[in-house]
């Protein structure tokens, strides 16, 4: 009777497996991940097949878990009072996003202000090669992008794509919906864009072994930071860019409205996220420390 007609403000929401289903296949693909790179639980180095079934788990589970939350939208389900509340979550949500990226920056910045105070590390083991490799940043024998070319071209895409999806937001509050299928259709093509790019750039830098050589020996931390700092902000561009072709998709399915979008509002606040990280990246990766 609770999920009838309710006469409050706050949404019960229905039994769901979705959380018990996505916590287990999270786990099996931890799992599959591990004995792909290096083998568990008797499963060969190589063996790939454990990754993907829990890859298909999480998907799974993402796909029904959101399109429950569509469905509750559409339903009416979504009063002001909830609407609040979803906002707070996205809210916390790219707040925990910022303490993320937060962590690599703080490496990155630890490893290239600090630099000289390697040198007075005490020589232990193999360590004094490794302290030697990092007292100079970028260290010895790394070759570094040259920021002007493949990464301004990304920037320029990002900031672009920050202007239609801003565009697109406006339309459709103002009941412009062409304007708005226009925007998003150019912003999940640029999305698409720069997620090219960003991969032809690694072809570059793994083909010729910029980051990963003889004379760069002991010094594979700034390609470990650099992936890894570079590599999250593209596969957050990734799930922006899905997030925003899913909102386009209901764009023209006619389920957002002027006065109830808050799929797309939520997206666009990613967007802008995903864009200021970038900005970030460029400043202090690539030009400033690179």
């Amino acid at each position: 009777m609770a999920h009838a007609a309710p006469h409050h403000d706050y949404h019960l929401v229905d039994p769901s497996p979705y959380p018990l289903v996505a916590s287990i296949a999270v786990t099996v693909m931890m799992v599959g991940a591990v004995a792909w790179m290096k083998g568990v639980f008797g499963l060969e180095e190589g063996t790939s097949w454990l990754f993907f079934a829990g890859l298909a788990g999480v998907l799974y589970s993402a796909f029904g878990w959101w399109a429950d939350v569509i469905k509750e939208s559409r339903n009416g389900d979504h009063t002001p009072v909830v609407s609040i509340g979803l906002r707070y979550g996205m809210v916390l949500f790219i707040a925990s996003e910022v303490m993320f990226f937060a962590a690599f920056f703080w490496m990155f910045f630890e490893m290239a202000v600090f630099n000289e105070a390697r040198a007075h590390i005490p020589e232990v083991s193999n360590w004094a090669d490794t302290a030697a490799a990092w007292s100079t940043w970028p260290p010895k024998g790394i070759e570094v992008l040259d920021p002007w070319q493949l990464p301004l071209l990304n920037t320029v895409i990002l900031l672009l794509s920050g202007t239609t999806v801003t565009w697109a937001h406006h339309a459709l509050q103002v009941g412009d919906r062409n304007g708005a299928k226009m925007g998003l259709i150019i912003t999940v093509v640029l999305g698409v864009l720069f997620t090219a790019v960003q991969v032809y750039e690694y072809q570059h830098i793994l083909h010729e072994n910029l980051f990963f050589n003889e004379e760069a020996a002991n010094s594979g931390l700034y390609g470990s930071i650099f992936f890894m700092a570079t590599g999250f902000h593209g596969f957050h561009v990734l799930l922006g860019t899905i997030f925003l072709a899913v909102c386009l998709l209901r764009l023209l399915a006619g389920q957002m409205t002027p006065q109830k979008h808050f799929g797309f509002e939520a997206a666009a606040w990613y967007w802008h996220f995903v864009d200021v990280v970038w900005l970030f990246l460029f400043a202090f990766v690539y030009v400033t420390f690179g």
